[in-house]
């Protein structure tokens, strides 16, 4: 295999020339309690996990919506559990405090300290992207960096600040919410691999230089 060419940094003006990353696996919504039961269930079997939230975001000062998403994907399926439906039922608090899953997530505290608001948990075994990149001398800290750095492809931001509590998703805002939390996974996955491997090189960027 080839060895991959990996930056330090990206340069974030190239990232709109790359060919568009969309998860193309199973999207299941969740909207009722009995329906997370069996989605953890599932989860918690699986090997590796990518976890991310969306909130509504707010455009006034001082005004704060609470978590309207939790996403977590494996490789091929990804469920979006509408926390505004079931709030953080007994079996999402089990998700979140397991610590036999290998389980990833980018600012990952983040995302911890605001499903806090929806109830009380002790957060279990989490990687965070930020820290494991940085042991392949990767300095970004965003998924969309991240994503174009390793893989060449560009994940869409444009759903971010779309209205989450809506009463029904579009299918933008779910490709775009299942692409985030399957991003984490392949991440995770090629991160581990090169470092394994050692089959990459790092080249370093000086802030005025740009990525060829």
């Amino acid at each position: 295999m080839m060895r991959k060419t990996i930056y330090n940094k990206y340069e974030k003006g190239l990232i709109a020339k790359l060919p568009r990353a969309v998860f193309e696996g199973r999207t299941i919504v969740i909207l009722t309690p009995g329906e997370t039961e069996k989605a953890v269930r599932y989860l918690l079997s699986q090997p590796v996990l990518g976890f991310d939230t969306e909130t509504k975001p707010s455009f006034k000062r001082g005004q704060v919506h609470k978590v309207a998403l939790l996403q977590v994907a494996t490789e091929d399926t990804c469920f979006l559990f509408r926390l505004k439906h079931t709030g953080l039922t007994p079996a999402l608090i089990r998700l979140l405090e397991d610590t036999t899953t290998t389980k990833v997530g980018l600012s990952w505290h983040d995302d911890v300290h605001a499903l806090h608001a929806l109830g009380d948990f002790t957060p279990g075994s989490f990687i965070e992207l930020q820290k494991l990149v940085n042991e392949l001398g990767i300095e970004d800290m965003s998924l969309q960096k991240l994503y174009a750095n390793l893989f060449g492809q560009k994940i869409s931001k444009r759903e971010q600040l779309s209205n989450w509590d809506a009463d029904v998703l579009n299918d933008k805002q779910k490709a775009y919410a299942a692409t985030d939390a399957w991003a984490c996974v392949k991440i995770y996955k090629e991160v581990i691999r090169l470092k394994e491997t050692h089959e990459y090189e790092l080249i370093i960027q000086n802030e005025e230089e740009t990525t060829p």
